[in-house]
């Protein structure tokens, strides 16, 4: 049975209506105290949030979040603001003196201007964050950064059944001593809609989604399992929108449901929601 201290949770929700299958809109700062304290309950310690994701680091800035790892992700900075600053605004606004995680949330700006990374050493040389890294939309990314020798101690990268883009750069990842956190295991949810409701634009994914529906009983314990059973993956973020999902999430730990290893070739566009139709 996977660990539940592989759970992270993700915090998108928190600041807006984040999601293709969400229905009910950004989580209510009551909701978020919930989710929150059933995380503690269950051993849960890491969240994981953005300055980007609208008003989520404010909304968590009001829960008491010392029994956390944070991590957190920023944007290129413009005109006069540095890393530093970015970091130092987003500390206030989350109520804490350090960070776990700091992360860029655009890689390749990491190229852009050399500096960056250097400042990222330096902000945790001073204690104010514990591990530095990316979070990486795809393996080229990956491939561009340790060509440069930016070494992450900390990293994010998609990751589920039908995304296994990273499988084989996980262990290269691990043998340099990187922590690795994924995202989208269930694709926004995705894998929970009814096929024949989505759009021409996932035409091509939407046989391989009726046919997981109709024979696991069990979906998303299953999907989640996929993924937590991974040995090379420290830390699975899953986005929740209520406290009831993440109980059911817990709670998929009890079952051994295991899906049939596949390889899957989905182009970008389809298994990345950033090109998703708006």
């Amino acid at each position: 049975m996977a660990s539940i201290h592989k759970i992270g949770i993700g915090t998108a929700q928190f600041g807006g209506n984040y999601g293709i299958s969400n229905s009910k809109g950004q989580t209510s700062d009551v909701e978020v105290g919930e989710i929150l304290n059933t995380a503690k309950a269950h051993g849960i310690r890491y969240i994981d949030t953005a300055a980007v994701y609208g008003n989520a680091e404010l909304v968590l800035g009001k829960q008491d979040l010392k029994e956390f790892r944070v991590v957190s992700k920023f944007l290129p900075p413009i005109k006069k603001e540095t890393i530093g600053s970015l970091l130092n605004q987003s500390l206030k606004t989350l109520n804490l003196d350090n960070i776990y995680g700091y992360l860029a949330h655009r890689p390749l700006s990491l190229l852009e201007n050399k500096l960056y990374w250097q400042e990222m050493k330096d902000l945790k040389a001073e204690g104010l964050i514990r591990k530095i890294g990316y979070s990486l939309n795809n393996p080229l990314e990956l491939d561009m950064l340790l060509k440069k020798k930016y070494f992450p101690d900390l990293v994010q990268v998609p990751f589920n059944y039908f995304d296994n883009r990273f499988e084989n750069r996980l262990i290269e990842l691990k043998e340099i001593g990187c922590e690795i956190h994924t995202r989208s295991t269930f694709l926004q949810g995705l894998f929970f809609m009814n096929p024949d409701k989505l759009g021409v634009f996932f035409d091509e994914i939407k046989p391989h989604i009726h046919n997981l529906q109709e024979q696991n009983q069990l979906l998303p314990e299953a999907l989640l399992n996929h993924v937590l059973n991974n040995i090379n993956i420290d830390h699975v973020i899953l986005g929740v929108e209520n406290n009831i999902q993440l109980l059911r999430n817990i709670n998929s730990l009890n079952f051994s449901t295991r899906l049939e290893p596949r390889q899957f070739n989905f182009p970008d566009r389809i298994i990345m929601p950033m090109y998703w139709p708006k």
